[in-house]
């Protein structure tokens, strides 16, 4: 009986909930608009986290390449490009 008693109080309060938010076209319009919005700062966030992966990449090539000419270089290597 208690498990009918919070299944009816559970289907009034969602039933509730979802009158008073179809009332309120107004909050509907705003909650799309900052979802809208977390979309677009989402994108932004993961477009910036790929220009700093490939900016790294770009540093740790450029690291290897010139420890490869330092190390040429000490040896005595004619062609000191790597």
């Amino acid at each position: 009986m208690n498990m009918t008693k919070n299944k009816t109080l559970l289907m009034l309060t969602l039933a509730a909930t979802l009158g008073l938010a179809a009332c309120s076209d107004n909050n509907a319009e705003e909650a799309g608009e900052k979802i809208d919005e977390m979309v677009t700062d989402t994108q932004n966030a993961v477009e910036d986290a790929g220009d700093s992966i490939s900016e790294a990449a770009t540093d740790a090539g450029n690291a290897v390449e010139d420890t490869c000419e330092d190390v040429k270089e000490n040896m005595g290597a004619q062609d000191k490009d790597c």
